[in-house]
Order: C-alpha cells, then sequence, then structure tokens
C-alpha cells in the first residue's frame, strides 16, 4: 500500500507553510511512476522506501529541495530517469543532490583497505559539495535498517556492520545522535541479538524490583527545581541497549555492577539558567568525581552544546543529567540538519555549515589534495577495526 503525497505534505505544512506543495507533489508522481513495478525484499512496492526516507527528513523540518531530493534518491541508479530528465524538472540543485546521493549509494565503504581510502576520500568530498547528500543518505540507511528483516541473513550481517562502523559514528559526528543511539541499536539487534534480549530481560527484573525509577528520579528533580521557582521541562530514560552493553564491555562489568544506567535531561530558558539548575542538583545530590563536562563554555567539535554531570541519586543510583537551553536541545537532537530546518528565512549555504571544526578540518586535508603542490600521497585513513574513522573523540 502505497502512502498518498498528502500523508508527507501534512508534515510539511505543519511546519513550513511556505513549502511548494506542487512541487513536491510532482517528485512524488514522478518517482511513484519511475519505480513502478519494482519490489522491495519484503514484497511491498519499491516507492514506499523513497517515501519513508521523506518523511525521516520531514520529521527533522528540512528544506523542500531535501525532501523531493529523497523522493527521487534512488531514481537515476535504479530507474531508466536521468540527471538531464531530473535538473530539468526539478532543477539543478536538487539533481546535483540526487547525483550526489546515488555516488554515494554506490561507495563499497566495507571493502578492501586500499579501496577504502579511496572511497572515504569520495564520501567526504560529497560532504564537502553538500551535507544534504549525507543527510538524505543517512535517512535512506535509517528506513533500511528498520527493514532489514526481508534480507538474506548473510546480507543483514553486511549491512548491520557497516552500519555500526561507518554511518552510526557519522550521524553522531553531524551532531544527530538519536539517529545514531537508533542505527547502533537496529545494527546491535541483528549482530548480537541474544546479548540485547538478556540485557532488555535485565532491565525488565530491574523495573519489577525497583519500580519505576526513572519516573521517581524525574519528580525528585522537578520538586528540587520547584523549590527555588525555576521553570525546566525533565525527561528521563533508560540508556539504550548497545550503549549499555558497550559500557559493559569496556569496563568488564557484570549488568548488576553497571551504574549510570540511566539520562536525564533537563531544558530550560537561558544560560545562566543551565548554571543555576547545575547548583540546585549538586546541592541535592552528592556529584561523582570526574563526571562532570561542560559543553556550554567548551562545546564538542560538531556544535553539541550541554552540561553533563553524573550524581548518585536515589537509593545511591548513579544517573548522568544533561542540563541545556531548548536551543541547544534542538541541535543536540537535529545536529547538522538543524541548519536547514524551516525557520521562515532563508537557508544556509555550506559555508554556514563550516563551523562544524571537523568538517573544517576535514575539507582543509581535501583541499591539499587537490592542491598542484600536492603529490597525492595523503588520503584519509580508512577506520580502524577498534574505533570508526567518524568516532568522536570526545565521547
Amino acid at each position: 500500500m502505497i502512502p498518498p503525497v498528502d500523508e508527507l505534505l501534512s508534515l510539511v505544512r505543519a511546519y513550513n507553510p511556505k513549502t511548494n506543495e506542487r512541487l513536491i507533489a510532482e517528485a512524488y508522481d514522478f518517482a511513484k511512476a519511475a519505480h513502478e513495478g519494482q519490489k522491495r525484499h519484503s514484497g511491498e512496492s519499491y516507492f514506499t522506501h523513497p517515501f519513508a526516507v521523506a518523511q525521516i527528513l520531514a520529521g527533522q523540518r528540512l528544506d523542500d529541495s531535501t525532501l523531493i531530493t529523497a523522493l527521487l534518491h534512488d531514481t537515476i541508479e535504479d530507474t531508466k530517469s536521468t540527471y538531464t530528465e531530473v535538473s530539468k524538472l526539478f532543477g539543478e540543485e536538487v539533481a546535483e543532490l540526487v547525483d550526489g546521493v546515488t555516488k554515494l549509494t554506490n561507495l563499497q565503504l566495507s571493502n578492501t583497505e586500499s579501496q577504502q581510502a579511496e572511497n572515504f576520500r569520495k564520501l567526504f568530498m560529497a560532504m564537502s559539495k553538500d551535507l544534504r547528500v549525507i543527510l538524505v543518505k543517512l535517512a535512506d540507511r535509517l528506513h533500511n535498517m528498520r527493514t532489514i528483516k526481508s534480507m538474506r541473513p548473510e546480507k543483514q550481517i553486511q549491512k548491520a556492520r557497516e552500519t555500526m562502523e561507518i554511518y552510526a559514528p557519522l550521524a553522531g559526528r553531524m551532531g544527530m545522535q538519536w539517529m545514531r543511539e537508533e542505527l547502533e541499536d537496529l545494527s546491535f539487534r541483528v549482530i548480537n541479538p541474544e546479548a540485547r534480549n538478556s540485557i532488555i530481560r535485565r532491565f525488565l527484573t530491574l523495573q519489577r524490583e525497583s519500580g519505576d525509577v526513572v519516573h521517581q528520579i524525574t519528580a525528585d528533580i522537578r520538586s528540587e527545581l520547584d523549590k527555588v521557582s525555576l521553570e525546566a521541562d525533565v525527561y528521563g530514560r533508560a540508556k539504550k541497549p548497545y550503549s549499555i552493553w558497550r559500557k559493559m564491555q569496556e569496563k568488564d562489568l557484570a549488568f548488576s555492577r553497571l551504574s549510570d544506567i540511566y539520562g536525564f535531561r533537563v531544558i530550560c530558558g537561558s544560560v545562566a539558567d543551565c548554571y543555576r539548575i547545575l547548583g540546585v542538583i549538586h546541592q541535592r545530590w552528592r556529584a561523582v568525581p570526574g563526571r562532570f563536562k561542560d559543553y556550554i563554555s567548551q562545546p564538542k567539535s560538531n556544535g553539541y552544546r550541554s552540561i553533563h554531570t553524573t550524581v548518585s541519586g536515589r537509593d545511591g543510583k548513579r544517573v548522568e543529567v544533561q542540563i541545556r537551553t531548548r536551543e541547544m536541545h534542538e541541535v543536540a537532537e537535529a545536529g547538522v540538519a538543524a541548519h536547514w530546518a524551516y525557520k521562515g528565512g532563508s537557508q544556509p549555504t555550506t559555508r554556514d555549515v563550516k563551523k562544524y571544526r571537523w568538517l573544517r578540518e576535514l575539507l582543509d586535508i581535501l583541499d591539499q589534495e587537490h592542491s598542484p603542490m600536492c603529490d597525492g600521497s595523503r588520503s584519509p585513513q580508512a577506520p580502524r577495526k577498534q574505533k570508526s574513522q567518524f568516532e568522536c573523540q570526545e565521547c
């Protein structure tokens, strides 16, 4: 069953009243016709995939060009459609984006080490031209991982490992932490389902023994803020199974000895309030030494800003608390995507997004590689087995 175009348009209208509904509808019709008769491994119409990718990006409030690219992202590669045809109907900008996604799709990132180096160089070059190419590719991979069960088992393992080693860390580097966590957990489900199920079972046991710890601690934090008339939203959750498993492996601890399995966010109106809230929390609960980081005064290289502290909360359980403003929270959730989110004004150029230090440094390397003075011997290294090329050194 192919969803109607209005299912997508209603999402876009909610955040962008100036959206070009006609052009999006034309892209929907064009892609639907181009993929006519093609099926996914699950047996459903292939067009459900580009439609779902567009929905994911609409959830990030992205601009029309990105959404149209999502709808068309497989047309040049998998149908009789051409670059010229896409350019004529939807403009050169969209054609360039679709072509960029096509080239990324054709890269064999989990290949031999010598081939990886060249393929990563091409990946970085695509990023340097327009980061929206990567945003579409990440959404493409996310939907494919959500629907991976219809693939052959060996193909599932290959895609899951590639996702874990390349796409999940890349999403983190792009500041899209929610996507990173979901990609990791979807991959973990394929690569090590026994470990994931074991952690989920232990969580359920812990919940039966201790009650709803998240609700209790959230209420405790709200109560302390109310006492000093500080307005803020407080959210809590258990950490993702993969995040917990990784900590168990790194620290060589059993689940029963693992602390800091719950995370809480306090979202307020100003930077000054962030530090006031930090003071309230540290006055009420004992801070854990060595577990405080101030990413407001010293932001991460991907633009992330927040205060992180870990305290001994209710019954001595260690809990991590992140404190940030609403604006910081938007960037933390959307990362680079926030720069193309509709805000009622003009959209930024790639130059605006180069404030991401890690990307700027990467582009400098690429500029040197293509300089007449360069002998071509330098190239970005392929990811090491232990840590991905994209793994944030601050994570």
